[in-house]
């Protein structure tokens, strides 16, 4: 199973003593992709966004700048919001980073989680379900063909012209992003595309269905699911004990879930609900090196995922402490559990298509 990380690359909403500002959260994002890389991760992804308290509104840049620091980690976005961009750029900028990183890159395409890019670049939220599909069907288009021929509803048609330049790999990887909706599963296994399940609260067992119904679409479309690669997104924290992951993790990470709580009327978060969370049949991976690979060790029993991605700077969090969770992942908990999923049956190693 590959493990790795990803990050909104979070900063201080607003400015004031001990602000962490987006120089500063850039510089520290390249130093932790960059031990991700030393440590032994496979997969480093960055989100996409276009708010104050994030860094991260254009991706594939930073994820350039680490490819120049790292050898061997894969290098994705997560999400690139396809729906308010252009397919061609999306293509173009990642073949690049392709070619720059040897071959390391993919795209994780997902409609987002926030709606700010939609008026930012000037589309209509009317149109949120089929500018994906649309969009997601031209940039397919893209990646198979050096020249193509489409036309759509809501872009303009391309006519026979090629899209340059072409990636290192012979596919570039796309991954479809979704946050839980079952329509979104089975569109992913229809397209025989491999799939990443974002999991920030709740029961993780009952997500389990979305990949039965991903699989399933898969199937009935022609697709052997046996071939296709999943991943699960999630959030925690990794220190030397479980009461200080537990300490260091909880403060940032509230405070973040609690803003965004406020903007779309979720109740406050508590320390009693962020405790239970991270028990073993909660959403949060916080905790010390064996704890956070055991649960790790079990979800993947139940998910059979062939990826697992964790979330660990959430807020504005010390860069010290991320980079001691970072070197934990790699050198304590990776090791487990590549040990015990081992023994399962063989994981998929993420494929293009």
């Amino acid at each position: 199973m590959e493990l790795g990380l990803y990050t909104f690359a979070d900063v201080s909403p607003e400015p004031g003593p001990g602000a962490i500002g987006p120089h500063e959260r850039l510089r520290n994002l390249i130093e932790e992709v960059e031990l991700a890389d030393q440590v032994g991760l496979d997969v480093f992804g960055l989100g996409e966004h276009h708010r104050p308290d994030y860094a991260a509104s254009a991706p594939v840049v930073a994820l350039a700048a680490a490819a120049e620091r790292t050898k061997r980690i894969k290098l994705t976005s997560a999400v690139t919001v396809l729906s308010s961009d252009d397919p061609v750029r999306v293509f173009q900028q990642f073949a690049t980073l392709d070619l720059l990183s040897g071959g390391r890159a993919e795209i994780m395409a997902g409609r987002g989680s926030f709606i700010e890019s939609f008026p930012l670049f000037g589309y209509n939220l009317e149109d949120y379900d089929e500018l994906f599909a649309e969009k997601l069907d031209l940039l397919l288009a893209i990646r198979d063909n050096v020249k193509v021929s489409w036309s759509g509803n809501l872009r303009a048609a391309i006519n026979d012209r090629g899209v340059y330049p072409r990636p290192l790999q012979d596919k570039l990887p796309i991954w479809i992003a979704i946050g839980g909706t079952p329509q979104s599963a089975a569109r992913a296994g229809v397209l025989g595309l491999p799939l990443a399940l974002a999991i920030i609260g709740g029961e993780p067992a009952r997500f389990a269905p979305l990949f039965d119904i991903y699989r399933e679409a898969a199937k009935r479309a022609g697709t052997d699911p046996s071939g296709l690669a999943t991943s699960i997104n999630v959030h925690g924290f990794i220190a030397e004990t479980t009461e200080q992951a537990a300490d260091d993790f909880y403060g940032p990470q509230a405070e973040v879930m609690n803003r965004i709580g406020r903007e779309r009327g979720w109740g406050p978060t508590s320390r009693a609900h962020f405790d239970q969370s991270r028990g073993p049949n909660g959403a949060l991976f916080v905790g010390n090196p064996e704890q956070v690979a055991e649960k790790i060790v079990a979800q993947h029993k139940i998910f059979n995922n062939d990826r697992f991605l964790l979330q660990m700077a959430i807020g504005t969090m010390p860069h010290a402490k991320i980079m001691k969770a970072i070197e934990l992942y790699g050198t304590k908990v990776a090791p487990i559990v590549r040990r015990e999923t081992a023994k399962a049956v063989p994981a998929v190693t993420a494929p293009a298509a």
